[in-house]
């Protein structure tokens, strides 16, 4: 019988994605990760080449998946109110990848991906620079802070899942507190972003 070699690679980094997120890079071994999808380890090194190549597919993959669900159509009030809510959705569906980021940040070097995650992330900043431009968002704040600002609102609540929990009252698996949390997000990303009205005056 022929070796399924996608259907391997596939249970490889299905396999990884679980060890990564439970103890991050430093943590998991090649070991781990090839007993967990029944493989043995040489055929990780044959398709991948080695822990760190693994590691950075891993997250660059769920970055991709990301970046497919969480569509910024436009940058009006109503659209920044949806990119937070689906991107409230997204880390509540797949928490592993808010672990990843997290394994990440106590890491030192270079992140995953680096240049390609940039040039995302960065294009999302001229795009709200040009809505502030045009009056439709916010021009007080800084179109960085505020992307930032907004991923951290809709990502937090799956980061620290306790601390949400003990501050609401309302565990992770609620679905009426998952859809109040939904809600005060999308609300929230809105004001956040609103311009400030005529009387507002800024501080010097």
């Amino acid at each position: 019988m022929a070796w399924d070699t996608e259907r391997t690679r596939r249970r490889l980094r299905d396999a990884a994605l679980v060890e990564f997120a439970a103890r991050g890079f430093d943590g998991t071994t090649v070991a781990a990760i090839a007993a967990r999808a029944g493989v043995n380890k040489e055929r990780l090194y044959s398709y991948f080449g080695d822990k760190r190549a693994l590691w950075e597919l891993v997250l660059a993959t769920e970055l991709e998946r990301l970046a497919a669900a969480v569509e910024l159509s436009d940058v009006g009030l109503e659209d920044i109110g949806e990119f937070a809510g689906a991107t409230f959705d997204y880390h509540a569906a797949r928490p592993e990848l808010g672990r990843l980021l997290q394994w990440e940040g106590l890491q030192d070097g270079e992140p995953a991906d680096v240049a390609r995650r940039t040039a995302h992330y960065r294009e999302k900043v001229e795009r709200f620079a040009a809505a502030q431009r045009e009056g439709v968002l916010d021009r007080s704040l800084d179109p960085a802070h505020l992307v930032f600002a907004l991923i951290a609102l809709a990502a937090w609540w799956q980061t620290v899942p306790q601390l949400a929990e003990m501050i609401t009252g309302g565990a992770p698996d609620d679905q009426q507190e998952r859809a109040r949390r939904r809600r005060f997000v999308v609300d929230a990303a809105r004001r956040i972003a609103s311009p400030v009205s005529p009387d507002h005056h800024e501080s010097p």
